[in-house]
């Protein structure tokens, strides 16, 4: 009786990759625990994590972030993803005076499987992921497949640098 549904769950469950920044505060272990908060959710599982970036803010000011993109399986819908996501950024502290203002915890939904999303409160694939180095580099480490050459190169001039590899967020949630 439990192999169909584990197998329904499974045709269920979409790829999903959600970038992460934050400028403000202990960094890394905002990283760290809002990876640890996403293997938590109903149905979601952090698959991999890409290297650890360091980048200037791209329109906006403040310090350097601390950047990096997961992969995740979640059979959530987008929208209930989302409200999770914001909820962890609430958890740390996240607060949204103004539009690029420095921040705790940013985390964002890049792709939803193949999906193409245009609501009042998501757009997936992510608006302006096109735009960011410091998206584009971690989802090229994951999947260098889908993030084109010509996009890597558009934001080139950007700053960001590695710092780490995939191991500096320790071990993921179900390993």
């Amino acid at each position: 009786m439990s192999l169909p549904d584990v197998g329904e769950q499974a045709e269920r469950a979409s790829r999903v990759y959600v970038g992460l920044g934050a400028n403000l505060g202990e960094r890394r272990a905002a990283l760290r625990k809002a990876l640890a908060a996403m293997g938590q959710l109903p149905g979601t599982r952090v698959l991999r994590v890409s290297p650890l970036y360091g980048s200037a803010p791209v329109d906006a000011g403040g310090p350097d972030y601390l950047n990096a993109v997961a992969e995740l399986t979640t059979t959530l819908a987008p929208e209930a993803l989302l409200g999770a996501l914001q909820a962890i950024e609430l958890s740390a502290g996240r607060e949204r005076p103004y539009r690029n203002a420095p921040r705790t915890l940013d985390l964002d939904i890049l792709w939803f499987g193949d999906q193409v999303i245009d609501t009042p409160t998501l757009t997936v694939p992510h608006p302006r992921m096109a735009e960011r180095a410091f998206v584009l580099r971690p989802l090229a480490d994951l999947v260098p497949g889908r993030v084109d050459a010509s996009a890597l190169q558009a934001v080139a001039t950007q700053d960001i640098h590695q710092l780490e590899g995939p191991a500096w967020v320790g071990a993921l949630s179900g390993e």
